[in-house]
């Protein structure tokens, strides 16, 4: 298999000679418009990661939350993850950049997971797939998407039962939940 190409922004990037770019603070009527984004990142190599790799991922998503991200939702399923996050700001108005946040999330959880299974080399693939939510799309329905994977993989029978799920209380049960799922 043939290593894909690398652009020169990204090489400029990864070898810091270009700053990651920052959102300037906004006027206070559109610092109020975030929106929420949806993200999937897959495993390198369609690695399947194990129970105690998939607890790992989890807990390094949630370092974040309420730091650089308000999370609304994760799931860590065996070879990918879905996130749907609202980019905070920083203490000057910046916005965190969205690279800047899922470098920290699977930089930090790669070096956990090869550290636990004592091995090397890359986790998660370099891209992902995110998506910002428009104004036509349901928020909700965003989140029992994330919620109804494990099921729809036929992990479990029901989005309560999968461990590596995590939604906020106040989602779980605007998403009709039962048992609301939430791991801290």
């Amino acid at each position: 298999m043939r290593p894909k190409p690398i652009s020169a922004l990204h090489l400029a990037y990864a070898s810091r000679h270009v700053p990651l770019l920052r959102i300037p603070p906004q006027p206070a009527a559109l610092s109020e418009r975030r929106t929420p984004l949806f993200v999937t990142f897959r495993t390198y190599s369609h690695l399947i990661l194990a129970p105690e790799a998939r607890s790992i991922a989890l807990k390094h998503c949630l370092h974040d939350h309420g730091r650089r991200i308000r999370l609304h939702t994760a799931v860590i399923m065996p070879d990918h993850v879905h996130l749907l996050f609202t980019a905070l700001r920083d203490s000057e108005g910046w916005t965190f950049a969205i690279p800047e946040i899922l470098k920290a999330i699977k930089g930090t959880s790669a070096r956990s997971i090869n550290k636990l299974s004592g091995r090397n080399g890359a986790v998660w693939q370099d891209e992902s797939f995110d998506h910002v939510l428009r104004g036509n799309e349901s928020f909700r329905e965003t989140v029992d998407y994330i919620r109804q994977n494990p099921v729809r993989k036929g992990l479990v029978q029901k989005p309560e039962d999968y461990p590596w799920l995590w939604v906020p209380e106040e989602f779980a049960a605007a998403c009709g939940a039962g048992n609301p799922i939430v791991r801290q």
